[in-house]
């Protein structure tokens, strides 16, 4: 008797401590805690399933799928904007500004026109840009890429159709114009001879960026040897 009142009067003092020591409300709460937070990252947490709209690693841009899928949609507005180079030039003298309006993209670094001609082809020069003499454009020189380097914005923006806001930063959006540029040279350029258009006569439908009314860089989206 004397044995048992001992250790209920100890069990008081410790507030019913476990043999180890530590008292038993202690021991629960701690079990509760880790049970809330186990919940509670249940509750966070979203399953994904692989290949899924929301599987985030589909929604990386791809510079290659871009072009391949753009490029034809791309190719048939800058044909369907397109302007006979003689009455283009005659508008811009005219008036700039309403050859924009009627005929161009406005941009930032100048308008994109869209254009189409027949001429000859001068001699191939080492960047690969060939000048290209048509009769009724006698002031203005006419120059047309042809690789192997494509340079410049011009395909990406010469219908309107693509903006900054449709890509998530700028590297994308300026991948995106290289991505059209390579794509023209697959299905434009490797069906010409384009070490060979000297002295040939030329189809070329194309856009470029006005910075000199008398001096226009085209690149194509059309260029046949007739």
């Amino acid at each position: 008797m004397i044995n048992k009142a001992y250790a209920s009067i100890m069990e008081m003092k410790t507030g019913g401590a476990s043999p180890s020591g530590r008292p038993k409300w202690r021991r629960f709460a701690l079990l509760g805690g880790v049970v809330v937070v186990i919940l509670a990252i249940a509750l966070d947490t979203k399953v994904v399933r692989i290949g899924s709209s929301e599987d985030l690693r589909q929604a990386a841009f791809s510079a290659a799928v871009y072009g391949t899928k753009a490029f034809p949609e791309i190719k048939a507005a800058i044909e369907a904007r397109a302007v006979e180079a003689a009455t283009l030039q005659q508008a811009i003298l005219a008036n700039k500004n309403e050859a924009v309006s009627k005929y161009g993209i406005a941009g930032g670094s100048g308008p994109v026109f869209s254009v189409k001609f027949v001429g000859v082809a001068g001699e191939r020069q080492a960047s690969g840009l060939y000048e290209v003499t048509v009769a009724d454009l006698p002031d203005v020189k006419i120059r047309i890429q042809t690789g192997p380097a494509i340079n410049g914005t011009e395909l990406r923006d010469a219908t309107g159709t693509v903006n900054f806001g449709q890509f998530t930063n700028q590297i994308e959006y300026q991948n995106a114009g290289s991505a059209l540029n390579n794509e023209m040279k697959k299905t434009v350029l490797s069906a010409v001879d384009t070490s060979a258009l000297a002295g040939k006569k030329v189809n070329v439908v194309g856009a470029f960026r006005l910075i000199n009314p008398k001096s226009w860089l085209v690149t194509p989206v059309r260029l046949e040897v007739q």
